[in-house]
């Protein structure tokens, strides 16, 4: 009887623990034009429903437009601060620097709520690593 009651209340806290796990994603920016707006939306649509999901924007190539200082969809929407409310939410917006030497931008001309990382692609492969759900809008 008290084995059964112990695995029974093992089981429970087993399954409360897996609940309260947070689910880890990564979205892939490589277009700003294309997937901007579209990619915000759905991470705003996504922690709307998902408040614990921990999630990462990883931006290379044209994406890394969408964190440019003064950078506007063409409908002329600015992404700043949709992108400064999701911060304010936990999300992680990365840029890859190599991106930014092939380009020949400088750190200087994005917003403040843009981090760095070496590589963008080496980047999206560690968090998938790590288990990170992808998603490329």
């Amino acid at each position: 009887m008290r084995l059964a009651r112990y695995i029974a209340i093992t089981a429970l806290a087993l399954s409360a623990g897996a609940s309260w796990a947070q689910d880890a994603v990564v979205y892939h920016i490589d277009n700003a034009t294309i997937q901007g707006l579209k990619g915000l939306r759905n991470i705003r649509n996504h922690l709307d429903v998902d408040t614990t999901a921990k999630i990462s924007v990883v931006t290379h190539a044209d994406g890394v437009d969408l964190l440019m200082e003064g950078a506007k969809a063409a409908n002329g929407t600015e992404y700043a601060p949709l992108v400064g409310a999701l911060k304010a939410r936990g999300v992680a917006f990365e840029i890859c620097e190599i991106t930014l030497k092939n380009r020949s931008l400088k750190k200087e001309q994005f917003i403040q709520e843009a981090e760095f990382t070496p590589s963008g692609v080496v980047r999206i492969a560690k968090l998938q690593k790590q288990g990170a759900a992808y998603i490329k809008p």
